[in-house]
């Protein structure tokens, strides 16, 4: 286990670095971020002291060494916008995104595992068919046209939720939180629905094949011919054996949420960290950029590495298997 878990570290030590790299290279290399920071009417000398100043006449080699000494010293740069630490600006906006991803996530499971594992049991009912066919929009349609339709029945035509924001929030453990106040509920129930769709409809398709191939098993046929119920039958023998693949895609799929929150907090107005990806790639903000994806990087790789170590406990032919190759 402690080869697995040193080979493990490694791979995602080579990861980070390797991102690390591309992200720097990619963000650094377009554009000009004096162009929009500066006052167009600037003399050539302001220009040239503004680019001095944000160590942008330097070549990008050398701008890739000062961010790597850095970065291991815990600094990711300093906004050219806002004129504070990156990583500060980004770690103000971590509650806001963590908590939509984190209430989406629950809504996915709860409410996806048992579609998934009903449409599995019952796959020629109408219920079935129903699950199955709902599943297939919440894959196709894009996910703004989505939230700006639950914008249209909840908020405009119906009146019974906010379209966008945060609402009233309150300490917990330390951070701001909404879902403890019933303004800040009622401001997250839509984003949250929205964010969920697609990875519930990943996770009722996931829970349904595999409930459809473990119900052919020996085990699962020998325990019903037993004359066991069929709820201690799905309780014990199905959803035990059909949470290895879906606990992977669940650790797999709240990195993504983290990180590809930006389309819901843009249609929703919500004041995580997507919103300010999106506001500094508008002002060439290079330095919350990188911070940004490299912290999302960080919690993938991150969340990789435990899904795995999680993984290889269930199934220990996982880790033997790893090691061999």
């Amino acid at each position: 286990m402690i080869v697995y878990l040193v080979r493990r570290l490694g791979q995602s030590l080579l990861a980070i670095v390797a991102m690390a790299v591309l992200v720097f290279a990619g963000v650094y290399a377009i554009g000009n971020p004096v162009d929009v920071l500066i006052n167009p009417e600037a003399t050539q000398a302001e220009i040239v002291a503004t680019t001095e100043r944000l160590g942008l006449d330097k070549p990008l080699y050398q701008q890739f060494g000062i961010f790597l000494k850095n970065a291991l010293q815990g600094d990711l740069g300093t906004s050219f916008v806002y004129g504070r630490p990156a990583v500060e600006i980004i770690l103000e906006r971590l509650p806001a995104t963590m908590e939509l991803a984190v209430c989406a996530l629950f809504l996915s499971v709860m409410i996806g595992i048992p579609l998934g594992v009903w449409a599995g049991l019952r796959p020629d009912s109408i219920a079935g068919r129903t699950i199955m066919g709902g599943s297939i929009l919440g894959f196709s349609l894009p996910n703004f046209w989505q939230g700006m339709l639950l914008i249209l029945i909840f908020a405009v035509l119906l009146g019974w939720l906010p379209a966008g924001g945060r609402g009233e929030t309150t300490e917990f453990l330390g951070m701001q939180v909404s879902f403890l106040t019933w303004d800040g509920l009622s401001h997250l129930i839509l984003p949250a629905i929205n964010l969920a769709l697609f990875k519930m409809s990943l996770i009722i398709r996931l829970a349904r094949a595999n409930t459809r191939e473990v119900c052919l098993q020996d085990y699962v046929k020998f325990a019903r011919a037993k004359g066991l119920s069929s709820r201690r039958v799905v309780m014990v023998h199905i959803l035990k054996n059909i949470m290895i693949p879906v606990v992977t895609i669940i650790g797999l799929e709240l990195g993504s949420m983290v990180a590809f929150a930006i389309v819901t907090e843009t249609v929703f107005a919500w004041p995580g960290m997507g919103k300010l990806l999106i506001d500094s790639i508008n002002l060439l903000d290079r330095p919350v950029i990188v911070a940004y994806l490299m912290l999302t990087v960080l919690i993938i790789v991150t969340i990789n590495l435990v899904v795995d170590v999680i993984y290889s406990l269930l199934d220990p032919r996982i880790r033997l298997s790893e090691m061999k190759g």
